[in-house]
């Protein structure tokens, strides 16, 4: 695939994406979708290691309805270019509880999901099955771990396949400091070694601390400032680390 059908292609995802997200939440029971923009520096090249600074425009998507949830996201990196790249993820989740109308509840476990994920990006190209599991943790609403299966391409052109094993980790924990409102969520991804491709464990997480910028002028719930941590060991499964803070505004609808 030449560099300009696969950037073609990408944007195609990237409107496939949000109109998915618009005719979906019409059938949802629930949904939110949100619009993110990051200010970084101290991003790190593979393989040159030369660090440098970018922006990264963020389409959100989540959903719920009768038997599960789904959640996708577009990544704009650079958007004011014209080398902006994209990468993107979707995932749909079924939840074993509600399909077979049984309590798969044990211990801290509220639910139990039949779980996977497509990843879609410049150098990846992934399909990831697995389980999921939800999380009973007093004051955070959302809490998930899911184990996959990863089985992906290590090279977008060459194909060249190869397969690992993921733990993913998700929360969202709201919290009130006096009169304001905040937000703590964020993600956790390992990943095993991909030996045949050379690719090394990696692990990618990108906590971030919101605080609720509308509420402090009478509309929460909508536009959201503050931070976020952007880490990745083994960047591409190389010997680079990436840590990056990053200002961050999230505006949800």
């Amino acid at each position: 695939m030449t560099l300009l059908k696969k950037t073609n292609f990408l944007k195609g995802l990237a409107l496939s994406a949000g109109l998915l997200g618009a005719s979906v939440a019409q059938a949802a029971d629930w949904s939110k979708t949100s619009v993110l923009l990051l200010d970084g520096s101290g991003y790190k090249s593979v393989p040159s290691n030369t660090e440098y600074d970018t922006q990264v425009l963020t389409l959100e998507h989540v959903d719920g309805w009768k038997y599960g949830s789904n959640f996708f996201f577009v990544d704009v990196t650079d958007p004011n270019s014209s080398d902006s790249s994209f990468y993107g993820e979707f995932s749909p989740s079924f939840s074993l509880g509600k399909m077979t109308g049984k309590d798969l509840s044990f211990g801290f476990v509220k639910d139990v999901s039949l779980t996977g994920t497509w990843e879609l990006g410049d150098v990846t190209n992934a399909k990831l099955f697995g389980l999921g599991f939800d999380l009973d943790v007093p004051g955070v609403p959302v809490a998930k771990v899911n184990f996959y299966q990863r089985i992906g391409e290590s090279d977008f052109y060459s194909g060249e396949t190869s397969e690992a094993f993921q733990v993913t980790l998700v929360w969202m924990a709201p919290f009130e400091l006096g009169p304001t409102k905040w937000v703590f969520e964020g993600y956790f991804d390992y990943a095993t070694a991909e030996n045949n491709v050379g690719k090394k464990e990696n692990i990618t997480s990108s906590p971030r601390l919101f605080i609720d910028a509308g509420a402090l002028w009478g509309a929460p719930n909508q536009l959201y400032a503050g931070v976020e941590w952007s880490y990745w060991m083994n960047k591409y499964g190389s010997d680079i680390d990436e840590s990056v803070p990053q200002a961050a505004i999230k505006w949800t609808f």
